[in-house]
């Protein structure tokens, strides 16, 4: 199968500035076939911004073919340049002359196109303003600051490493605990009994936190583990949504808290919604604002 039809329902109609037109666009297929060698071979990218079409003496250039392609899919996006040209200079042509056959129709000048594109517009700024007031104010400095408060703030929790056997019934749970008591192997009665998939390693959980074992597995879960010894089994079988639980803890420790790198994103994010949030304040308490409910009223005064 060549590149060109096996990208075509992925790349859709891209319009002369680069953007994706507004139809569906699909996820180049992982699976296809690729090229066969009767498909024209790559060329190398040129330095520089050349022309790369020109329709009825307007020009296109390949800065305008990479933008195109920073509007595609994920997957399609991670295809080579090279690999996807054609594709993307005959929808950035036909974009154009599509653009062009609107225009002589005076679609430019219709009412809903004119109010879209001031939303756009609205939405461009938006994001220009944000993106000047943030980045300055995120620099290497701050962030590690931040990062310190929050080591400070966020001191290692404690960790539990615990195993499971996973039963239907409340009755099953008391049998097998019974079969412990006796002085039966955890492991090999989570091989026999347990209905859970990962019975084949023992049904071992590894080391999980209190707020992860809740989200996971519940709250009466994450009680039980954090209450009973380490090498010991509960005695008392434990309900989730998943089924009844007999639970054995094998260790304890401190958490380690995430690097800095690893702490970046959430850290940057944090930072950038403080930054927002008192640009905005100030906005709003320089301007005049009034609001109004759906029943035309005034609504109270927002601080």
């Amino acid at each position: 199968m060549l590149i060109r039809p096996l990208l075509a329902p992925a790349l859709g109609l891209v319009c002369a500035a680069g953007f994706a037109a507004e139809y569906p666009v699909m996820a180049a297929d992982p699976g296809a076939t690729p090229p066969t060698p009767s498909a024209p071979a790559a060329q190398a990218i040129p330095s520089g911004n050349p022309v790369v079409a020109r329709v009825d003496g307007t020009e296109l250039r390949l800065s305008d073919v990479e933008a195109a392609q920073q509007n595609l899919p994920p997957q399609a996006q991670k295809l080579p340049l090279e690999q996807i040209y054609p594709m993307l200079l005959d929808r950035l042509v036909d974009g154009m002359l599509i653009t062009e056959a609107g225009r002589k129709e005076h679609l430019d000048r219709d009412t809903d196109v004119q109010s879209r594109l001031k939303r756009y517009e609205d939405r461009l700024i938006q994001e220009a303003y944000i993106n000047r007031a943030v980045k300055p104010a995120e620099t290497e400095d701050r962030l590690r600051t931040r990062y310190e408060t929050f080591l400070k703030d966020m001191p290692a929790g404690e960790e539990v490493h615990a195993r499971h056997i996973l039963l239907a019934t409340d009755a099953e749970a008391k049998s097998v605990i019974a079969e412990l008591d006796k002085g039966a192997d955890f492991a090999e009665l989570a091989k026999k009994h347990s209905t859970d998939p990962g019975s084949a390693s023992d049904d071992d959980l590894g080391y999980s936190n209190r707020d992860d074992i809740v989200s996971e597995m519940g709250p009466e879960f994450a009680d039980a583990v954090f209450s009973i010894p380490v090498g010991q089994y509960g005695k008392t079988p434990i309900k989730s949504k998943f089924g009844w639980h007999v639970i054995k803890v094998e260790d304890r420790r401190l958490g380690k808290p995430p690097s800095f790198e690893e702490a970046r994103e959430q850290l940057s994010r944090e930072l950038a919604r403080e930054i927002i949030d008192a640009k905005l304040e100030n906005l709003r308490a320089a301007a005049k604002i009034e609001e109004f409910g759906l029943d035309g009223k005034p609504l109270p005064a927002t601080k």
